[in-house]
């Protein structure tokens, strides 16, 4: 395969992954935010380009990844939703053993319990950020660590510049995240106060994108850091859109019918890049976590229980779309590597 129809192939199948993952099973307007986020990049594919800014890091760079939603923290701070953790640790994963990327995930001390487990079923091993960089250091482990974050904005502002002197962060990575509004205010869907109990991670954010670090932020209904970018389709489409869009912005923004996808695709597009099948997610690892969540007690926030359901959408679903996905894949790696071999023999 020439470079000319390989790149054409991979643009394909960026597309696809795109518009597969955007299909709006839950009409949420998500595939108005979709447009809007591909109309940022000129027309680019927001999954395709996601995957370009992971695949240009340095091998043994750290990523700062943010997740988990305490969703009804005026019961408790301990409870969690299951969009968004399993997505972000089969993304670590993926940066993991096809980047030997340090992840180093910022949440609430209340939801490190439960989102660390999604981690390690997963197949990372969760340790202290300086254990990590050791195991990063010889490429001896696929690892992942956890770092609490303020639950005020006083706390965050004081924290900010010192946590990422610490962490120095070659990227950052949202997905699933609740950002603030222009009220100040952290909304659910429903236009709900979430703020309780809330790690002010968007305050993080905009204090490493002062220091140009760059961002990529996944997010399925406008609530979630990152959506500031398409404020405007945000407000038009998204039901209490003008009142729950998240202010902060991102430099790539990826959308998608359930946060979840989102991760799973830029994970594809990785494989697709650098040649690795092997960081493809399954449906057998999907439904691993999916099940993981329901033993950590993490809820199906649409329904308002604990199963493997994510956003009202049956598990077999999910399933489904991992399937759809790792087929794509995997038939353009097949065929990547079919031409390259024949290109190989030829000479």
């Amino acid at each position: 395969m020439n470079s000319a129809a390989q790149k054409e192939k991979l643009t394909l199948l960026d597309a696809q992954l795109d518009r597969l993952t955007n299909i709006d099973i839950g009409q949420r307007g998500v595939e108005h935010l979709s447009a809007a986020a591909r109309g940022r990049l000129v027309g680019q594919s927001p999954v395709g380009a996601a995957a370009s800014m992971i695949q240009d890091l340095e091998n043994g760079s750290t990523v700062l990844l943010t997740t988990g939603s305490p969703s009804r923290a005026w019961v408790s701070p301990t409870i969690g939703e299951n969009d968004g953790p399993a997505g972000a640790a089969v993304l670590a994963r993926a940066l993991s053993l096809g980047k030997n990327i340090h992840t180093v995930v910022v949440c609430e001390a209340t939801l490190i319990p439960a989102i660390s487990a999604i981690f390690t079923a997963a197949g990372l091993s969760v340790l202290p950020f300086d254990d990590a960089r050791r195991a990063v250091a010889d490429s001896s482990l696929a690892v992942a660590s956890f770092e609490p974050f303020p639950v005020t904005d006083a706390e965050a502002h004081a924290a900010a510049e010192g946590f990422l002197n610490r962490i120095a962060p070659a990227l950052l990575i949202s997905t699933e995240r609740v950002g603030r509004a222009t009220d100040g205010v952290y909304y659910s869907m429903r236009g709900i106060d979430y703020g309780m109990g809330r790690s002010r991670i968007d305050i993080l954010f905009e204090y490493a994108m002062a220091r140009q670090v760059k961002s990529v932020c996944i997010g399925d209904g406008g609530n979630e850091i990152g959506m500031g970018a398409v404020a405007d389709a945000v407000t038009r489409h998204v039901k209490f859109g003008e009142k729950i869009c998240a202010t902060t912005s991102c430099d790539i923004l990826v959308t998608a019918a359930c946060s979840n996808w989102g991760c799973t695709a830029i994970t594809a597009a990785l494989a697709a890049r650098i040649g690795k099948y092997e960081i493809l997610h399954t449906p057998e690892l999907e439904s691993r976590l999916l099940h993981r969540g329901v033993d950590v007690g993490l809820i199906n926030s649409m329904d308002n229980v604990v199963d493997a359901n994510v956003d009202g959408i049956s598990a077999q679903t999910h399933l489904s779309i991992v399937q759809f996905i790792h087929e794509l894949t995997a038939r353009y790696l097949k065929l990547k590597k079919n031409q390259e071999t024949s290109s190989t023999n030829s000479l």
